[in-house]
């Protein structure tokens, strides 16, 4: 009687595929997550009034205020464009990160999510 599937002593030869597959995406996977900790991205709120620059690592790096916008008597106003910004930056982050993983997965949803992206 024949064997069906696999060659003797190993694995059949679509799962030794798909683990190739596999690692070759889990590489393509770090190397995209090393690419975006160093991407440095920036937003603005009120004009240009404020800016914030993040890392891919959703750290702050940078905050500018234009000294136009800095009002004693409105400290709120300017407390609420560094906070716009700041959203906006990390926003865009976020966007980065799934677009970078969405390449990567060919689309499937949920894969990549769980890996701190």
């Amino acid at each position: 009687m024949a064997k069906r599937g696999g060659y003797a002593g190993g694995m059949p030869g679509n799962m030794s595929n798909l683990m190739k597959q596999a690692q070759k995406m889990q590489k393509q996977m770090e190397d995209a997550q090393k690419q975006l900790e160093v991407m440095e991205l920036e937003a603005s709120a009120g004009g240009g009034a404020v800016t914030v620059k993040v890392s891919g690592k959703k750290e702050i790096l940078s905050v500018e205020i234009d000294p136009e916008v800095v009002d004693p008597d409105d400290v709120e106003m300017l407390q609420d464009l560094i906070v716009a910004a700041a959203n906006e930056a990390l926003r865009k982050v976020d966007e980065a990160s799934h677009s970078a993983m969405s390449k990567l997965t060919g689309g499937f949803g949920g894969l990549g999510g769980g890996l701190g992206f």
